[in-house]
């Protein structure tokens, strides 16, 4: 499908036809970056991707929500059914549990049954079929016809408001509804309240449990039509009609604001963004504001498609996290008090995913937003006691294993990221560390997590030791020694778990004995001493410490060799299984983020050959411009992030180490706006052959190491990278020892 609407481009072309700067003879336009991004990539199979109208990392998502079928509906949306019970203004992109889909609005004529819309109860309800064959689907924007009702659902969306525009059939009987019974999977209403002021403002809220246990969302919605009358309807007056006449093809606006704090702050957000009624204009802005943010990266490549799956990466991996303050600064702390800050604060962190690849993405090309991000994390810790693991609307879910938000936080410091006290923040990772709970109490007790003692041990212990290699590297730039021993030594927890006779990572229990029987291909979902995975692809969650971890295998030989059979053994995973484990090459499984590092460590250990050969791979058969166009969860950006960071020939594989190790970069060239100006990629002889690096230069000179560092990203200069069809290797290949 065209990821962008006539409509949009349109509206593009009258931008600049109206622009007033002066053109220069030597000016050549640049072209739109929004023509290439495809929202429904990963609307099917597993990605769980949002599909709907919103504006770089906003607090509305707003776009259609289904019928909650299975797994796979957790964004509301999926490619295999078209039904649609209503446009709700919060969504989550590409998580495995479902939330929100808060404040759903439906536009109807006649009567109609108020229910949840669940499949039970598909035969009654409001919901409508949606005609596909005639939706559209672009940045800040979505279309799709009601064939129930006859009626065209169009939408757009300001940070804090979404805009609604219906276009009606001829009818007596028309009516829009506000439903706040229905959320999204696991989420149930505690409490709902609307009212209306005048004849063209409802107000309201809805408090809400789910995997958010005390969600709180305020709205105001105002219609540019009065309605004839308001009516509350349902069980516990949870749906909202407000009805009026139509005549044929006649467009009713109507836009909604949303607060986490108020109705007052739902208000002053309709002040502040969207005071006028101008549809094509609130669109025309929604669309530059996705231009400029993915404009951060300029590829240059021969393949479209190859432009449209890296774009439509950028697009995903700049939804989230949202922002989760008003306009006057007022937001919900993690104690689910109201607080104000002159920096904006955020939600919906889901940090397990994004720490490896969408975080330090935001370190390169958003260095601002990065900072913001960290100064919202310390001021939970300093609200809920540590770092967010999961957070949700305000929520600490705990969801995932170890302390995720420790290597974002870290990452930050070493890099000199601002926007946030970095004494402060490093006191929220020591806090954060010495937290007795979650498997940690019996770490400190024991020196690891017991098999036996604690459900995922392994995948925990491993998890933390990773957060404090990435703690002590904080510590280290920040010149504090004993924090920097202390959290080194805690790092080392992995070996404990390390089987020397069959060369995997094992469960161990209290009495130092390792859990028998053992199947490395075996794998129960959140029950057994993994996490999503099995003992194949937690072996290689140490890349803190890599140098450390060769010495365990006796030799790099020894390593490497028990690292290439991850690639050779059957894609075959035993017992009940995680739907996570995906994305399979062997027993290397792309679609979960433990897997993300691997392919890199053959650079760090001086076999770049084999990195660039699978980096290849992956990108060019699990990423791909089509609905199941993801190998996994989307996982709010991470999946794309690893792509955008792969496709430009880099990745950071230790948390915090401010190093990107050099894989295969898929473009001609990549020009990335950076805090110093400019930085370019060019890629010299680059063909579906030629993907082994044979040289670099760096601002003209030979540079001979494995990796970049973040200092010489983020201060601009021009990277040359000449391409081969033949394996070489351009630096020493001891440099981890």
């Amino acid at each position: 499908m065209k990821a962008i609407n006539s409509i949009l481009a349109l509206s593009l072309l009258f931008a600049a036809s109206c622009s007033t700067a002066p053109k220069s003879e030597e000016q050549t336009p640049q072209e739109t970056l929004t023509q290439y991004v495809n929202p429904l990539i990963g609307s099917g199979g597993h990605g769980h991707v949002f599909v709907g109208a919103s504006v770089p990392f906003g607090m509305v998502q707003l776009g259609p929500t289904s019928i909650n079928q299975t797994w796979d509906w957790c964004s509301g949306y999926h490619q295999d059914e078209a039904t649609v019970i209503g446009f709700s203004h919060t969504h989550l992109s590409g998580t495995g549990i479902g939330d929100l889909f808060d404040v759903t609005v439906m536009p109807v004529t006649g009567e109609v049954t108020y229910a949840r819309g669940t499949v039970e109860e598909q035969n009654s309800g409001m919901w409508s079929p949606a005609d596909r064959t005639q939706e559209k689907a672009g940045p800040g924007y979505y279309s799709v016809p009601l064939t129930r009702y006859g009626i065209k659902a169009e939408m757009t969306a300001t940070a804090r408001v979404g805009l609604h525009r219906y276009t009606f059939p001829e009818a007596e009987d028309a009516a829009i509804v506000i439903d706040l019974q229905n959320g999204g999977c696991w989420d149930q209403t505690t409490e709902a309240s609307m009212e209306a002021e005048g004849n063209n403002r409802i107000v309201g809220y809805r408090y809400s449990k789910g995997w958010a246990k005390n969600q709180r969302i305020y709205f105001v919605a105002e219609f540019a039509k009065p309605f004839e009358s308001f009516e509350l309807k349902g069980e516990q007056d949870m749906y909202g009609r407000a009805s009026f006449s139509t005549a044929a093809g006649e467009e009713v606006m109507l836009k909604v604001a949303i607060s986490p704090v108020s109705i007052e702050g739902a208000k002053l957000a309709l002040e502040k963004e969207l005071p006028g009624w101008d549809f094509a204009a609130v669109q025309t802005a929604a669309v530059e504001q996705w231009e400029k943010e993915l404009a951060r990266i300029r590829i240059e490549s021969d393949s479209k498609e190859q432009k449209e799956i890296f774009y439509t990466a950028m697009y995903h991996a700049m939804i989230a996290p949202m922002l989760f303050s008003d306009a006057n600064g007022d937001y919900r702390g993690a104690d689910d008090k109201v607080y104000n800050s002159d920096k904006p604060r955020y939600t919906c962190f889901s940090l397990w995913d994004t720490y490896r690849a969408k975080q330090p993405l935001m370190t390169i090309i958003q260095p601002e937003k990065a900072g913001e991000f960290v100064a919202t994390m310390v001021d939970i810790c300093d609200k809920q006691g540590d770092l967010p693991v999961w957070h949700l609307w305000g929520n600490e879910t705990d969801c995932m294993v170890g302390d995720p938000g420790i290597p974002v936080v870290a990452d930050a410091i070493v890099k000199g990221i601002e926007g946030f006290d970095r004494e402060a923040a490093f006191a929220a990772i020591k806090k954060t560390a010495a937290v007795e709970e979650r498997g940690k109490e019996f770490r400190h007790k024991h020196g690891y997590i017991p098999c036996d003692l604690f459900t995922e041990a392994v995948a925990f212990d491993m998890e933390y030791a990773l957060a404090d290699g990435a703690a002590a590297n904080a510590a280290k730039a920040l010149g504090k020694d004993a924090d920097y021993e202390h959290f080194t030594k805690m790092s080392h927890s992995y070996r404990k778990f390390f089987d020397k006779e069959t060369g995997f990572i094992r469960g161990v229990d209290e009495n130092g004995k390792f859990r028998t029987p053992f199947n490395p291909y075996f794998s129960a979902h959140r029950a057994d001493d993994y996490c999503e995975g099995n003992a194949w692809q937690y072996t290689w969650l140490v890349p803190h410490d890599l140098g450390g971890y060769i010495d365990l295998f006796g030799s790099k030989e020894a390593c490497l060799a028990r690292l290439d059979s991850l690639f050779l053994a059957p894609s075959t995973v035993e017992g009940d299984p995680s739907p996570d484990i995906s994305g399979m090459i062997g027993q290397f499984a792309h679609g979960n983020e433990p897997s993300h590092h691997i392919l890199y460590l053959y650079t760090m250990m001086g076999q770049p050959q084999k990195t660039a050969k699978w980096v290849r791979e992956v990108m060019t058969t699990q990423y791909r411009n089509d609905f199941d166009g993801l190998s996994g969860n989307e996982d709010m950006g991470q999946m794309s992030a690893w792509y955008i960071m792969s496709a430009m020939g880099f990745y950071e594989v230790e948390p915090a180490s401010a190093r990107y190790w050099f894989g295969s970069p898929l473009f001609n060239r990549a020009e990335l706006t950076v805090k110093g100006g400019k930085f370019v990629i060019e890629t010299m002889n680059n063909s579906d052959t030629n993907i082994y690096i044979k040289s670099i230069k760096l601002n003209g000179k030979p540079y001979e190491l494995p990796y970049i560092n973040h200092s010489d990203i983020a201060k601009g200069g021009t990277l040359t990278i000449e391409m081969s069809d033949t394996p070489t290797v351009w630096y020493d290949a001891d440099v981890i020892r």
